[in-house]
């Protein structure tokens, strides 16, 4: 992985964190926090559009929706787990 990629990819976690921790009530993340939670949405929103067959793109915007996507979904999960202990 280039030096390029590793930011391209911190980026977009950053951007779909934040846009996540907006969304979903109840969970305050920190800066870090978002990148991560972003960055592991990116991979759960990829295999997830994966195995419904959905394409949004292979730009820069396609990747945001994607990563977004999954980091809404583990933020819902994450707050659900939490409600429930």
């Amino acid at each position: 992985m280039s030096a390029e990629q590793l930011v391209v990819m911190l980026v977009v976690g950053l951007i779909a964190g934040v846009l996540a921790d907006k969304v979903v009530r109840g969970v305050r993340l920190g800066l870090v926090e978002a990148v991560i939670v972003g960055v592991v949405g990116s991979l759960i929103g990829g295999w997830l559009f994966a195995r419904l067959g959905i394409g949004v793109g292979g730009d820069i915007l396609g990747a945001i929706v994607t990563a977004f996507v999954g980091a809404v979904l583990l933020l819902f999960l994450v707050s659900t787990i939490r409600r429930r202990r």
